[in-house]
């Protein structure tokens, strides 16, 4: 009795060992992903117009150098489809050290593009491309490995740790180039812009040498015991039946909305209100560290409480305090700003968004799970995180500067992302997905 007890103590430590690493791995992953995103997403507003586009109009140079920008976003769905569907067939750990890969060594690359007409600005693009493409595969992976390693009572906890690296790697890209930008401003758009970037190369070999030790996803493993010999297309079985991936994405709408509203026009209302520039980019970056402690903090109650009424309790609070944290956008004061962006991004967005990764992941079943989590999570992405800032300046300008409008289109996300949580979703708190 006393070995057979002692043996079922080693196997649960064991797994915990195992889910640890794999939580580790994707919060590694998921920070290292977004650090190079953001990193290229700051960049884009601050250098690359005077270094790419320096023969353009300055006006002109930003618009352009946007453009690269948005091709990350476009690509981001094809990386999730291709690699998703591959996901499902050859494993998950596979795909990610992959992703993980292009990643890195685009970013690294960036950091090496020489500036000069025409080869520049394409490069930029192409390895722009490569990055979308790997944070479009990166994601869903990630919440994988972490959701399909944990013991239930404990999923949504540690499939959160994948949700907590985009605020970690947003802040980290922005500190990197905020530390370059200290140097003389022709050291920095000669050369120190591109230590950041360098730097991409560091942090791939630390995330390779920590994921390639993780074990493969024990529910994958399982499904490819199981899987039927002609099922071998997984996004076709998934467009069969695509009510959780139209679930998903309606669910996730409004989370995506809500960090775009405020990561751009929030950021762009408040400086037109007095507000610095350089103390709204200060107070977006802390709302975003503060929204860490938000995703983990919603995705640990949602361990005990489930995961539908805890996003439904994020989504709410954000219709009931969307005029107040414009009114605190609108006061000029620094401390004040911040209030609102905390509110908006650490408490409301977070709470929305801390257990999306499991929830997502108790939608589908093994053998589809990567192919239809990704095609799902990343089309919420391109509709709501993609097209939200050009419909929300649409809004502006026909208001005449009033935000009456978006915060009716605000709500009204919500509102449509908490019906489809309470009609259609199913709650997969107690779910066994590991099998």
């Amino acid at each position: 009795m006393a070995l057979a007890d002692e043996t079922t103590n080693q196997r649960v430590h064991e797994d915990v060992a195992v889910e640890r690493r794999a939580v580790l791995s994707s919060y590694l992953g998921s920070t290292i992903e977004y650090y190079d995103f953001a990193l290229y997403a700051t960049a884009s507003s601050v250098v690359f117009g005077p270094v790419f586009f320096a023969g353009l109009d300055p006006l002109v140079a930003t618009v352009a150098s946007y453009g690269t920008l948005a091709a990350g976003f476009v690509a981001r769905p094809l990386g999730g489809l291709v690699f998703g569907h591959f996901g499902d067939l050859l494993g998950r750990k596979r795909m990610l050290v992959v992703s993980m890969t292009a990643m890195g060594v685009a970013s690294t690359l960036i950091g090496v593009v020489p500036a000069i007409p025409v080869w520049g600005p394409l490069l930029l693009v192409l390895l722009r491309v490569v990055q979308g493409v790997a944070i479009g595969r990166e994601w869903g992976g990630a919440a994988l490995l972490s959701a399909e390693h944990a013991r239930g009572h404990r999923r949504g906890m540690a499939a959160s740790f994948t949700m907590a690296g985009a605020p970690t790697g947003t802040v980290l890209g922005a500190v990197a180039l905020a530390l370059a930008g200290l140097l003389p401003k022709d050291d920095f758009l000669a050369w120190g812009w591109r230590v950041p970037f360098l730097c991409s190369a560091l942090l791939l070999a630390v995330g390779l040498f920590v994921r390639v030790k993780v074990a493969e996803s024990p529910a994958f493993e399982a499904a490819s015991r199981s899987r039927a010999p002609g099922r071998r297309f997984p996004l076709v079985e998934v467009l069969r039946r695509p009510r959780a991936v139209i679930v998903v994405c309606l669910t996730c709408l409004a989370g995506f909305a809500i960090q775009a509203v405020f990561a751009t026009y929030g950021i762009t209302y408040s400086v037109a209100h007095g507000l610095s520039r350089s103390e709204a980019l200060l107070a977006f970056a802390i709302s975003q560290a503060l929204a860490i402690a938000g995703i983990l903090g919603a995705a640990w109650l949602s361990d005990r409480y489930g995961r539908r009424p805890v996003m439904l309790a994020g989504l709410v609070a954000m219709i009931v305090l969307v005029h107040p944290v414009f009114a605190l956008l609108a006061s000029g004061g620094f401390f004040l700003v911040l209030a609102g962006l905390v509110l908006a991004l650490a408490l409301c967005q977070s709470v929305a968004f801390g257990p999306v990764a499991a929830f997502i992941s108790e939608q589908f079943p093994a053998r589809v799970r990567y192919t239809g989590v990704s095609l799902g999570y990343q089309t919420a992405g391109v509709l709501g995180a993609g097209t939200t800032p050009l419909i929300v300046s649409s809004l502006a300008v026909a208001g005449g500067g009033s935000v009456v409008g978006i915060m009716l289109f605000l709500a009204g996300l919500c509102v449509v992302s908490g019906l489809v949580i309470v009609l259609f979703a199913r709650e997969g708190k107690n779910a066994d997905i590991r099998s």
